[in-house]
């Protein structure tokens, strides 16, 4: 039995189960998992806001 390897939305932080995430990206060679659509979508509209800052914007509450 294996292990979940779950993975950090980069929008509010929420631990993701890649294999059941809402949507993904890739973005610089890499590819992002998210909790739901409204995460997705901000990440797609501005990808550098959440990946450069550190941390204190991610509120799981402004987009859900």
């Amino acid at each position: 039995m294996s292990e979940t390897k779950y993975v950090i939305d980069p929008v509010c932080g929420m631990k993701v189960d890649p294999a059941k995430a809402a949507g993904s990206s890739n973005y610089q060679g890499k590819t992002y998992h998210f909790c739901g659509a409204g995460c997705e979508k901000a990440f797609n509209a501005d990808p550098e806001k959440y990946l450069a800052g550190d941390g204190n914007e991610r509120s799981h509450h402004r987009h859900h």
